[in-house]
This record gives C-alpha cells, structure tokens and sequence, in this order.
C-alpha cells in the first residue's frame, strides 16, 4: 500500500503543480476539491495510508462571508498539515488566528527570512545574510495576509511586507506559508515539498512507473476478466502508452481501431501499425477514412465547424468498426489525471477554468463500460510509463498533436492537395529541429521546444524560381517553449537553422514558395492558429 498526500483544492490554477512536486518525490498524491465531506474524509484516512494534508492557494478572500473552508475533520486526522497562501489563511482563521485585507499586495518575487528553526525549513535557504539569517527566494501571490497566530502557533517566516509570511505548531504538526513552494520560481520549493512529505509525513519514496505497471496490470485483469476491450488508437502519446498497458495485461483481448482521418503528420499511420501490430503484437483495424472525412470537409471554413465535422465522423467510424466485435464489454480511453481534476471543478466557490472533454465525445449507444487505467497519472507520468513499457523514446516524448490533425492546421478549408503540402512542409521542420543541437545544452531544438510545426496559409504570393515566375503557397512556422501551456513564448530558434528550413520547403515541396515564422506569444495568441 502506497502512503499518500491528501491535497484540498480551494480553486488555485497551480494546484496541479502541488500534486506534481510531490509525485516527484515518490509519494503518492491526490488533488480533490476543498467541499468534500466530512465522511470522505473519514474513508480516504481509514486504510491508515494517508500520511498528510496540503491545503492549496485559491481566489478567494477569507474575510468575505461564506468563502471556502477547510473540513474540520482535517485538524482531527492526527496527521501534518501544510497550508499554502489561502490554505494558511483558512487555517490562521479557523484556528483561531485572525486575517486582514493587506495594505499592500505582493506579486511575483519576494525573499522570505526564515525564522525560529522549524522542521520544514531547518537547513534549507538560498543565501544567508551578513547577519547570518537563512533567506529563501520564493513566488508570493496574495493581498490578504494572517495578522494574528492562532493559539499554539509560532512564527516561521517574514518578509518586510508581510510579517507572518509562515507559522507552524510543531506539536500537532501543522505549518503554514504565504508563499507558493509549488512553482518553479520558489527556488527551494522542491526541498520544501520534499521535507514535508518524507521527513514531517514520514512517506517513503515507493511511487514511480517500473513499480506501478504490475499494479496497473493486476487492476485492469481484475477489472476486465475475460471481457474484450477496444480503445481509439489515434498515434498520440495518451492512447497510445494505454494500449500498450492493456495489451500488458490481457493481450487478444485488445482490440484497437485506428482511424485515419487523411489529416495525420507524415508516414504516422504507417508508424502506428508497425509499432503496435509488428512489434507489439497488437490487434489494429486500420480503417482508411480520409475520402469520407474530406468529403464533408468540402467547403468548409469556420474552425469550430471543421473541429465538429471531425469529431462526427470519427465517432461514426469508430462505432461502425467497435459493433463487429462481439464481446466487446469495455472502451478504453487515455483518460489522464489533469482532465479527472479539472472535470472534479474547484468546489462550488472555486474559478473553474474549463471542463473537460473527450474528442469526439463516444456515444452512450455503444453500451461499453468505461476503463481508464492512466486516470491516475499526469502527463510526465505518462511518458515514463511509456518507455517503462518499451514504446520508442521519440514516440513518447513527441509534441502534442491537436485531434482533429492537420485539419485545424490547414487554416480555411481543407483539401487533401493543402494536407499534402503541408504534411511535407511539416516533416521537414520536424526533421531539422531534431537534427541540430543548440550548442550551450547539447540538446537539439526538438527537445528544446513544447510544440513545433508547420500551418497552411490559403493564401498564394509571387516568386521567382530559377528564371520563371511562380504563385504558389504560403507555410508558416510555429515553435513555442512552455511549462504549463497555459502560457508560452516563442522559441528562438537560430536564423541558420529558420533558413535551413525555408529553403528545403521551398525546393522539396512543389507548390510553396514562402516560409515566414510566428513570433506572437501566448496570450495573446493561442499555440494552434485555429
């Protein structure tokens, strides 16, 4: 049995990240939303796994009436409990500590003394200072801050502007800070983390992907039986890492249907089918749809339209091949942890950001039982399980791919003529990002950039190829750098190498004359044009 951390969401858009650092140590952990139940509190503790509780940032003020509020019963567990930003006001409140509405906000970089010698922070600081006091570097991001220690407390942290930026009772083990050790900012965030979970929880490092396929695959047996699954094999890394732990644990009994829309990268479906059905020993049904897909995308523009037709047609594809295999009982998805949370909300006061959604959206009429068996893991999770299961590296730890494919590349409507194009244009940059290395990292651009590819642009310029006029297409180049996706920058890619590229289209690719590169951020621009 697995020790875990409780994590009560009161609606931060970093919560995940909590949940990620402390995976990152080996523990196991789980994100739920702060309103739980004073009963599932009881259950999830009862196993006598549960080691801690962290309470999460969040929007909201504390002072305000009928704002989130951390279960009682979470005090009562017996067990340490690390507030974080509003978790330690929550906490100070409910404690008997008091909040008020800070005279003066603090954003983004603060240094934070450590004080009084508490055992989350004892021996871990970023400077000392000529009076020999431990300093942290850390991310603040709040206008309320705890002005009174509730009754046991004693102080842990300052800064100039917020002079309880941590409290701790080590008595019963609860510790509080203003700040956020979950982004990357908070330089010693990770030791931080680290010392709550292994040292003041008591966990033991046992959570990692080689240990966790045996549990995965006894899981999905007991789950299955003798049923027969089928899962939607679109190539991308989710479905694919799922495939291949099914395949783990039951074999024959898998059936994947692999759709080919006519709107996938370059040789994709041919390296789908080598990798899962020859070297595997997958079954794949290959079903070749493109004259169908692109027929109903004939003359059609509006990106959401395009998305629509899309995921339409591979709903009725997939169902028409899923009704020929009789005792199918179950659909497999690559279901992954961060759509479990943020399909869970963030409590009935949190800011929800989005829902989520499987493409497509499978009808209710094929009658199949859901299994899910990566629902638990985040997406660096995934990859790891992925080559633990022997997938190629490459395959593993390629770029994100949109599910309607090139379709939403190919700005305006869709031809097969344009996805050609495009397929091309798309495998050259591809090809010239993974074979140059960026000098100062050693790593080549590929592994330096999130998401990289090329857009179709339905518009022609003039040029000159040898002595001759030409008019023919325009490809943009989009390569971005990012932690979250939430936001990203450009890459910086060198000029050789955006040259190299341009001028291998423009002589490979028969019908493109000109190359330009997207240097617009996001926000304001989204990472896909369309």
């Amino acid at each position: 049995m697995h020790s875990k951390i409780l994590i009560l969401d009161f609606g931060s858009q970093v919560t995940q990240l909590i949940a990620r650092r402390v995976r990152d140590s080996g523990v196991f952990s789980e994100v739920h939303p702060y309103d739980v139940s004073d009963e599932f509190i009881a259950n999830y503790a009862k196993d006598g796994a549960l080691r801690g509780v962290i309470l999460s940032g969040g929007p909201n003020s504390v002072i305000d009436d009928d704002t989130p509020r951390v279960p009682q019963s979470v005090f009562e567990l017996g067990v340490p409990v690390l507030g974080i930003c509003y978790g330690m006001q929550a906490m100070a409140a409910q404690l008997g500590g008091e909040v008020e509405n800070g005279k003066l906000r603090e954003f983004g970089y603060a240094e934070v003394r450590a004080r009084g010698h508490t055992a989350l922070f004892n021996g871990i600081s970023d400077f000392v200072t000529p009076e020999g006091h431990g300093m942290l570097k850390v991310w603040m991001s709040h206008g309320d801050k705890v002005n009174v220690m509730p009754p046991g407390f004693k102080l842990m942290a300052s800064t100039d502007n917020c002079p309880i930026a941590g409290m701790a009772d080590e008595e019963r083990k609860f510790y509080a800070v203003q700040f956020h050790p979950e982004v990357t900012h908070t330089e010693q965030g990770k030791a931080i983390l680290g010392r709550f979970v292994h040292e003041i929880c008591g966990c033991k490092s046992d959570w990692n992907m080689p240990d966790y396929i045996a549990e995965a695959v006894t899981a999905i047996r007991e789950q299955v039986g003798s049923d027969d699954v089928i899962l939607g094999l679109s190539g991308g890394v989710d479905s694919s890492v799922a495939a291949a732990l099914i395949h783990r644990a039951i074999g024959d009994q898998l059936t994947c249907v692999f759709v080919d829309h006519g709107l996938l990268r370059l040789g994709e479906g041919d390296m789908v089918m080598d990798m899962f059905g020859k070297n595997l020993g997958v079954k794949v049904i290959r079903v070749d749809a493109g004259g169908q897909f692109m027929g109903h995308l004939a003359g059609v523009t509006d990106p959401e339209a395009k998305r629509k037709i899309i995921g339409r047609e591979f709903v009725e594809v997939f169902q028409l091949e899923a009704g020929k295999i009789e005792n199918a009982k179950w659909l497999a998805q690559g279901t992954i942890y961060p759509d479990v949370i943020e399909s869970a909300g963030k409590g009935k006061k949190g800011h929800t950001i989005k829902s989520h959604h499987n493409v497509g959206g499978l009808p209710e009429t094929l009658n199949l039982k859901l299994l899910e068996p990566l629902r638990e893991l985040f997406k660096d999770e995934v990859r790891e399980l992925g080559v633990a299961l022997g997938l190629p590296h490459d395959m593993v730890y390629r770029h994100p791919f949109p599910g309607p494919g090139l379709g939403v590349r190919i700005l305006g409507e869709v031809k097969r003529e344009f996805a050609d194009l495009l397929r091309r244009a798309d495998a050259i940059f591809i090809e010239e990002l993974r074979n140059t290395v960026d000098i100062n990292s050693s790593k080549n651009w590929y592994e330096l950039t999130s998401q990289a590819f090329a857009v179709f642009l339905p518009v022609k310029s003039v040029g000159v190829m040898g002595d001759g006029r030409t008019y023919e297409y325009v490809v943009a180049l989009r390569a971005v750098q990012t932690q979250d996706f939430m936001t990203a920058h450009w890459a910086h890619l060198p000029h050789e190498l955006l040259g190299k590229v341009s001028n291998r289209i423009i002589n490979e690719v028969r019908g493109i004359n000109r190359v330009v590169y997207d240097i617009s951020g996001k926000p304001p621009a989204t990472i896909e044009w369309e």
